[in-house]
């Protein structure tokens, strides 16, 4: 196990109308003028967003509205949040949605009270100073309500680009279970692959001796299997969805990643995808995940059969465990296709003739060095295999 610094400082607000909570926690935090940031119509059809403005009036807080948030969130609303913010004296940003929303919000905190152009912060520049940002979580999936880490796309070219300081974890995070149920199928499968691609990057390593962090990854890849089943085809079951909307904090916030070598690759791969064609990330990796493991598996075919047999219940062959290790990925893809997952390029939508320029933004854009570096270095060649892979 690798020496690690590991710091969580986000307050947890779980359960059952805990949005109530809001206003409180806002001014718990230090927030006198807040931003709410939010998506489409669905946040304002249900009563969520009336829900945290009178929370908010309850404690005497003033507020103002930013709605719009897309899924793969767009610079150009990050831009605006940012000029907004300035203008009307914002100290506090609120996001009330998925991890789109969590992000952008992010974002603009960043931005705030930076001279700079915020897209330097997903170039590479270190954050330095942000506003503090809560959430009122609306989908179990990115982790963003625990983590660090903020992804956008930018409209010019529609590059699609992370950043990853301690500065923008969330001072709250607001999780009740409820506000997942009304959820399309769809988007809570591309929520329990994201959690699932979370675990899997923390979990494919080269670092060793790494059992206490092996098995918390373990343990949350069988609860998201099995309640992910149990909420597909049970709607509104509560703890199911309670379950999920946990695991999926824990596998980002980082618990499950200290003292270990990560990978990402298969995230760097997926984000071209999305922003290409502005598919959803969860299917995006479904298609991408078994491809790229399948590419890579012989580098290390003892740890894909330990997952193999450890989470998808596969029988240990000690006379062939590449069989075993192939076996588990087989699993994963057949489990991700269950639940209404795309597997191939075809399903979510993808070209055969446009992996060069995947590749080339992949490997080149934004001042890449021409391949991609996680549990393993990845050059054009390889990524043009692992997305001819996915044909």
């Amino acid at each position: 196990m690798d020496n690690f610094v590991f710091n969580s400082p986000t307050y947890f607000c779980f359960g059952k109308d805990t949005e109530n909570e809001a206003g409180a926690l806002v001014k718990k935090f230090g927030g006198s003028k807040v931003l709410i940031h939010y998506g489409g119509g669905s946040a304002v059809k249900s009563g969520l967003i009336d829900r945290v403005k009178a929370s908010l009036d309850r404690e005497n807080i003033p507020y103002i509205l930013l709605g719009g948030v897309q899924p793969n969130p767009r610079s150009g609303l990050v831009y605006k949040g940012i000029e907004l913010c300035r203008k009307e004296k914002v100290d506090f940003i609120l996001a009330v949605g998925g991890g789109s929303a969590i992000d952008s919000s992010k974002a603009i905190a960043g931005g705030v009270p930076y001279d700079g152009d915020f897209w330097d912060h997903h170039s590479g520049k270190p954050v330095e100073k942000a506003l503090p940002v809560g959430t009122v979580l609306t989908i179990a999936a990115a982790g963003s309500e625990g983590s660090g880490n903020t992804v956008i796309t930018h409209e010019n070219g529609m590059l699609k680009r992370g950043c990853r300081t301690e500065i923008l974890r969330p001072k709250f995070s607001i999780m009740n279970p409820s506000l997942t149920c009304t959820l399309p199928a769809f988007q809570t499968a591309c929520g329990i692959t994201d959690i699932l691609a979370h675990l899997y990057e923390r979990y494919i390593t080269d670092t060793k001796e790494v059992e206490v962090t092996d098995r918390v990854i373990e343990a949350l890849m069988l609860t998201v299997v099995k309640e992910g089943r149990r909420v597909i085809a049970d709607p509104y079951n509560y703890e199911a969805r309670a379950n999920i909307m946990w695991a999926g904090t824990l596998a980002h916030n980082n618990v499950c990643g200290v003292g270990r070598r990560q990978d990402w690759n298969s995230h760097a791969l997926e984000h071209e995808l999305s922003g290409l064609y502005d598919c959803a990330h969860g299917a995006g990796l479904a298609v991408v995940m078994p491809a790229m493991f399948t590419y890579i598996y012989e580098k290390d075919v003892m740890r894909f059969a330990q997952v193999a047999v450890r989470v998808w219940g596969c029988e240990m062959n000690f006379e062939n465990p590449k069989e075993t290790a192939l076996e588990g990925i087989e699993r994963l893809k057949n489990f991700l296709s269950s639940i209404g997952m795309p597997v191939t390029f075809s399903e979510l939508g993808a070209r055969q003739e446009d992996i060069p320029y995947l590749v080339d933004t992949l490997c080149d854009g934004n001042g890449r060095p021409g391949y991609i570096e996680g549990y393993l270095k990845l050059d054009k060649e390889d990524c043009t295999n692992i997305y001819k892979l996915m044909l």
